[in-house]
């Protein structure tokens, strides 16, 4: 992979001049140099303007662009162009566009309106790549590459006839000969064997369920289609660029159809797009949540915030803005738990189009305004803890996550619709969060042995490597929690027989003959005084012991939460769905019998990560309450430039950054609405 940290920490956003009159354009760099932008991206939804008809490509304003940005010192993470496709290429090609399982069409008008599977789309996009890679691979002010856009945003399923085609040349390539394919589909059941590659479709509208591996297999084939794009126009880019390429994931639980732990391999840098969920007044956990994730699917290394928003996005049905302080609370939450660049969707805030009311660095009011001061504010944060750049985050504990077991699980036609993926995933990984524990969310293949604990949450479907990985962290001496609906189904998604939880049955010490979900809102008590809800099973020990059992409902005396001995470690069964209240008593007990300690203690609502490399390490310390706070601390805290000895304060939603060890006599203040240059750490001016 390609080197992409620079000497400072990625500051800026999307940079849209085509929107604007070329006047605006020079006043633009000089707010950025006031504020310590010191890299946008650009070009991103130009096709249109660059190639106005097919096959004439129009640089001229580009070209003004990029030098204009290269003389302020900003650098350029330049854009493909692919993201969004000219209105001509449909007009000329209606087989382009994307068609929905009903059948209706998906028209231009909005973004992405193409079929991710049209050789016409496709020829056509990599043409345009050749000739803006060809044109600008030298040009000094572009650091790296920007393929598409948040690819599959709208267009992560077309079930067309083309889409049918590459469907049925993907299932070849999977299964080889019909016959394997029918076995791994299971249809004996409902008359649904096939003779003929021909008659495979996408599982379009049906009368009633469609074949759950026929489902499977169709997310599995558009996750890989949106990657192809992905990986086409890296190649023309290898062949012509030497910066580094990436482009933007949309790492969060509101996107569940790629697969990017499998995408990982083909950007030289991981980068994300994270917007808040305005109604989740917890919304800094979520945040926290994917951060994580987003550092698990770049192996623990640093990635790159490519888009969050300064206030309100436009999308949400209620579009709420930050409060003072939350934009840089925030952004550097981000690069607490990994990121080596925070960069925002948008410089300037449109006046026109579908997202003219979303925030952006620059408001509609101009630079005398709360979102620009922060801005500033935030850019001469960045500048000073800048040294934090290449640095890891420490976690001992991981959360198993893989996008085929959210597929899995989330089918139709199963025990209850109550069961979701990301239920347990949030509730687990946010009372790691209370308890102070940082947790890296990986997949199942990850390395697990430089981990304390492990925590498997509702991982429905589960690879037969996978689970004996799990087995062998724990017979190692690791901790392991697996949660209820876990371990039911192979790669095919096929009943693992003999008794649930399946791959993990032998590993937990249980097996379960039935399951036993519960109705709408109703509630069981446990023996210990723990309430849980959704669901119950008729759960068998073995060699495990019973921590808890059911005291009413439809099980009583069952066993709910068991415990077992493996080797040298331990793994624990969760057979039901725990309140908040039980489960941070649940992980308060896992912690400690793994020894996982957090950074340093620290009052409810205060969120503590470290970071660490050569030798050195970092304490990030942010309040999200409303309260004054202490937390232990030694060393120079760089925000302020101040010495810490001992004990660090911390203000009503404020943030400090601690590097840790002898502190070291505070430098002179620098005037907060002065950012220096992110490019050179000289004031801007």
């Amino acid at each position: 992979m390609r080197r992409w940290q620079g000497e400072w920490i990625y500051f800026g956003g999307d940079y849209n001049p085509e929107q604007w009159p070329e006047e605006t354009w020079a006043e633009d760099v000089t707010l950025m140099r006031r504020a310590g932008v010191n890299l946008v991206s650009v070009g991103i939804f130009s096709w249109a303007l660059l190639e106005p008809e097919p096959g004439r490509y129009e640089f001229h304003h580009l070209d003004r662009v990029l030098d204009l940005l290269h003389d302020g010192g900003i650098a350029v993470d330049l854009a493909t162009a692919t993201a969004s496709p000219p209105p001509w290429l449909a007009h000329r090609h209606p087989d382009t566009l994307p068609r929905r399982a009903d059948g209706a069409i998906l028209w231009p008008g909005g973004r992405q309106a193409y079929c991710p599977s049209s050789p016409v789309f496709r020829a056509a996009s990599l043409a345009l790549v050749e000739a803006v890679a060809t044109r600008y691979a030298n040009h000094p002010a572009v650091v790296m590459w920007h393929i598409s856009n948040e690819l599959g945003c709208h267009n992560v399923h077309c079930y067309c006839d083309t889409s049918a085609e590459a469907f049925r040349h993907w299932l070849r390539d999977r299964y080889g000969t019909l016959d394997t394919l029918n076995d791994a589909w299971g249809t004996a059941f409902w008359s649904q064997r096939y003779g003929d590659w021909a008659e495979i479709n996408p599982p379009r509208l049906a009368p009633t369920f469609a074949n759950p591996t026929q489902q499977l297999d169709f997310l599995r084939f558009s996750s890989d289609e949106q990657r192809a794009q992905l990986r086409a126009e890296r190649a023309v880019l290898t062949r012509l660029v030497h910066q580094p390429v990436t482009t933007n994931f949309m790492i969060g639980i509101g996107t569940k159809h790629l697969d990017y732990h499998s995408w990982a391999p083909d950007v030289d840098l991981v980068a994300n797009d994270h917007y808040l969920t305005a109604a989740d007044p917890e919304a800094h956990v979520g945040l926290a949540l994917a951060a994580d994730h987003t550092r698990g699917v770049a192996g623990g290394r640093p990635w790159l915030l490519m888009e969050h928003s300064t206030s309100a996005v436009n999308w949400q049905p209620r579009n709420v803005a930050k409060t003072p302080g939350q934009l840089r609370r925030n952004s550097l939450a981000h690069v607490a738990r990994g990121a080596d660049g925070v960069l925002f969707f948008q410089w300037r805030a449109s006046r026109a189009g579908a997202e003219k009311f979303h925030s952006a660095l620059l408001p509609h009011a101009g630079p005398d305004t709360k979102i620009f001061r922060e801005v500033c504010r935030l850019g001469a944060d960045l500048a000073a803890v800048a040294e934090v750049i290449g640095s890891r985050v420490d976690a001992d504990v991981a959360i198993l996550f893989d996008y085929e077991a959210w597929w899995g699980v989330e089918l139709d036609s199963h025990p209850s619709v109550d069961v979701t993926y990301t239920d347990r995933l949030q509730a687990l990984h946010g009372a790691l969060w209370r308890a102070g524990i940082t947790a890296d969310v990986v997949h199942p293949s990850a390395d697990l042995s430089r981990y304390r604990l492990v925590v498997v949450p509702t991982l429905y479907l589960v690879r037969d490597p996978h689970a004996a990985a799990l087995r062998s962290f724990v017979e190692a001496g690791g901790t392991a929690l697996v949660t209820y609906f876990s371990g039911i189904v192979d790669d095919n998604d096929h009943i693992r027989l003999g008794g649930y939880p399946g791959a993990f049955r032998d590993l937990l010490g249980v097996h379960t003959e039935e399951f036993f979900p519960l109705r709408a809102g109703e509630r069981v008590t446990l023996d210990d005084g723990t309430v849980a809800d959704v669901w119950t099973e008729w759960l068998h020990t073995d060699s495990a012991e019973v921590l808890a059992r059911y005291a009413d409902g439809p099980l009583p005396g069952v066993p709910a939460v068991t415990r077992n001995a493996v080797g040298a470690g331990t793994a624990w069964y969760v057979g039901t769905r725990l309140d908040a209240a039980a489960t941070d008593r649940l992980v308060a007990r896992l912690v400690t019998e793994a020894g996982v300690r957090p950074p340093a203690e620290a009052p409810p609502g205060v969120e503590v990560v470290r970071r660490r490399a050569d030798g050195r390490s970092w304490l990030f310390v942010l309040n999200h309450t409303g309260g004054t706070v202490q937390v232990a601390a030694t060393g120079t805290e760089l925000l302020s430039g101040s010495p810490c000895a001992g004990e660090l304060t911390v203000a009503p939603g404020d943030v400090a950054v601690v590097r840790e060890g002898v502190p070291v006599a505070p430098a002179s203040a620098a005037d907060p609405d002065l950012a220096p240059d992110g490019r050179n750490g000289t004031a801007a001016t």
